[in-house]
């Protein structure tokens, strides 16, 4: 793992340094600059030694020196592509360095290089001869990458931080991103939180032309299911039977590392699989798995994660922590992000990406499992809610609203009072809109109390109503899975896992995100995955020659914090710096409101202390992150 940084046209050397020294988080092991001066091209690169720890070093260049990359990710099928490259006449100076495949690989194939890659990517890449500039991320957005583009200046990088350091990049927030961060939770890709910066999407590359300074972007892939309905029951072992071999296929691929690997544990049936797969290949007492902990047990797991470590024969780490102690990390860690962020497991992730960072480099993980087989609560709702939507008038609707909202406000993990005013709150408008105001802070109409010029809901849904209004399937399930595979995955989960792994300098490898499951998913019709009221129905069938029986009996239990209750001890001096365009009266009156227990507004006050912690700049300076952060952890563990 690693991080990218460059630009093109304005800026100079210094400036570059200043990029990669906010990156160094990234890449403690090392870094390196290539600079064209004739046409302004700089590339900055800080690296994490992973693969060919000794010829693994970037900016790389192929022999002719016209062809430089700067790359953040693995490439699991590197040497299948070494090989063929080698037959079309390609020399290598590495021994089995990943980056040096993507040099010669965008020689030989180039804008449809990502095409071929099963891995998980951000890379640039300088095309001397042809004069531009290529940006591409793979398949799911597991590797980030900004950029900034406006007339005469075009700079990239890993993360905000990093472009915040170019002078081109003002730093002005853009009022539409700020909205849409409340309105989902994170930001749907191409959305950045500043003027004139964008992420580049999942599946998207782009391509640079230097000397007119026109950016072109395409996507060469999206997550669309393409379901085969000529399967029928008849085949579910023949299916579980070829997921089961093809996830143990993704894990031995990524198990490819020179340094030492782990497993993230929770006792589930996703991180079970990643356990199993590991043991299968490497055998009992050869897998480190790491767990964290709570002493508040509605959102503990370290029991469950402890028995299935025995029982699969892991050599297991656990740490126990006081769920105030990590309270008081909230703000350390929310300071670390370049981007806010609503989703509060940021701060367990990170704990436990620190503690397994004392004894590997890289961990495995089973993020993409509860989004590829309809693993989450909304596919339990989805028949009520169709139901309820196409019977009850509104209003009553708005009535059962009102009672809802008087019911006692519970602080316990996924309270049913909760649960209840969140499946009220999406029924409260189209059916495209569902996903995605189930998950948010904020509801379209208490966006227009908070923001003074508040988009409307086309606009600020449009990248949920696009989705639902194209494809192959337009099942609910199905457009449910889209939805939570194209946007919560990509701009929530593995944003955070990236962010949060990354502050301990840590790599981590999603075992479901492999090409060939994915695409084995995206064949299979929903009944496969949510069959009669079961989540995740050929997932459990393929896994139960490799777990044992309680694992798929016991209660589904997300990675989780006392977050409702943490917010009521937030006190009256909480971050209320007036940001522009937002109704700062309303802001208190919210904090007002959860902190004497008469509304749950934990999503939202989440979010806005994520956004405040962004904007007031509390990140330690460029090059200490990675210091500051083992020192806040050695305390804490």
């Amino acid at each position: 793992m690693c991080g990218i940084a460059g630009f093109v046209g304005g800026g100079g050397r210094r400036d570059l340094i200043a990029m990669t020294q906010a990156l160094a988080h990234r890449g403690p092991d090392g870094n390196g600059h290539f600079v064209d001066a004739e046409r302004n091209v700089y590339l900055g690169h800080r690296r994490l030694a992973i693969i060919d720890i000794a010829g693994g070093a970037q900016p790389m260049g192929n022999e002719r020196g016209d062809v430089h990359v700067v790359y953040n990710g693995e490439i699991y099928n590197h040497l299948e592509l070494r090989a063929e490259l080698r037959r079309c006449g390609y020399r290598f100076q590495t021994d089995h360095c990943d980056t040096e495949v993507l040099v010669h690989g965008y020689d030989a194939w180039g804008e449809d290089l990502p095409l071929r890659l099963n891995g998980m990517f951000a890379f640039a890449v300088y095309d001397e001869r042809r004069r531009r500039l290529f940006l591409a991320r793979d398949r799911f957005g597991e590797k980030p990458v900004y950029y900034m583009h406006k007339r005469g200046a075009f700079a990239f990088a890993s993360e905000l931080s990093a472009l915040l350091e170019h002078p081109g990049v003002s730093g002005a927030v853009n009022a539409k991103s700020l909205q849409k961060f409340f309105a989902y939770g994170y930001l749907p890709a191409p959305n950045a939180l500043y003027e004139n910066c964008y992420k580049l999407p999942g599946g998207c590359h782009l391509t640079l032309d230097i000397d007119s300074g026109e950016a072109s972007t395409r996507r060469y892939w999206r997550f669309q299911l393409e379901p085969d309905e000529a399967l029928t029951e008849a085949d579910d072992e023949p299916l579980a039977e070829e997921l089961r071999a093809l996830m143990l296929k993704s894990v031995q691929r990524r198990l490819m590392s020179d340094v030492p690997l782990g497993v993230f544990l929770s006792g589930g049936i996703d991180s079970g699989a990643v356990l199993a797969g590991a043991t299968a290949q490497l055998g009992r007492e050869r897998v480190a798995t790491y767990t964290i902990g709570f002493n508040e047990p509605s959102f503990d797991e370290s029991i469950y994660a402890r028995r299935l470590a025995g029982d699969l024969g892991s050599i297991h780490h656990e740490h126990m922590l006081d769920m105030e102690r990590a309270r008081d990390m909230i703000q350390s860690v929310l300071g670390r992000l370049d981007e806010p962020m609503g989703d509060a497991s940021i701060v367990p992730t990170h704990l436990l990406s620190a503690f397994a960072r004392r004894d590997v480099t890289v961990a495995l993980s089973g993020d993409g499992g509860d989004e590829l087989f309809a693993g989450y609560d909304p596919f339990m709702a989805l028949g009520p809610a169709q139901i309820y939507d196409r019977l009850m008038p509104s209003f009553v609707h708005r009535g059962m609203r009102r009672l809802a909202d008087m019911l006692p406000i519970s602080t316990a993990n996924m309270s049913l009072d909760f649960k209840l005013r969140r499946t009220l709150s999406g029924l409260s408008y189209p059916a495209p809109l569902w996903n995605a105001v189930w998950m948010a802070p904020l509801e379209p109409r208490d966006l227009k109390d908070v923001f003074c010029s508040p988009l409307d809901a086309e606009e600020l849904y449009s990248e949920t109503i696009e989705l639902w209004q194209t494809g192959h399937s337009h099942d609910p399930i199905d457009k449910t899975l889209e939805f939570f595979t194209n946007f919560y995955l990509q701009d929530d989960i593995l944003m955070k896992s990236d962010r949060a792994a990354m502050m301990s300098s840590l790599e981590t490898r999603a075992i479901f995100l492999d090409n060939d499951v994915v695409d084995f998913c995206r064949r299979l019709p929903n009944r496969f995955k949510f069959r009669r009221g079961e989540r995740k129905f050929l997932l459990r069938r393929a896994l139960r020659p490799l777990l044992p029986r309680w694992v798929f009996d016991r209660p589904k239990k997300g990675f989780g914090i006392p977050l409702a209750s943490w917010l009521r001890t937030v006190p009256e001096t909480a971050p209320l710096a007036p940001v522009d365009g937002v109704d700062m009266e309303n802001i208190a009156g919210r904090w007002s409101a959860h902190r004497a227990g008469r509304a749950d507004h934990r999503l939202f006050l989440w979010s806005w202390l994520s956004l405040q912690a962004t904007l007031s700049g509390r990140r330690p300076q460029a090059g200490t992150l990675a210091a500051v952060t083992r020192n806040a952890m050695q305390a804490e563990l």
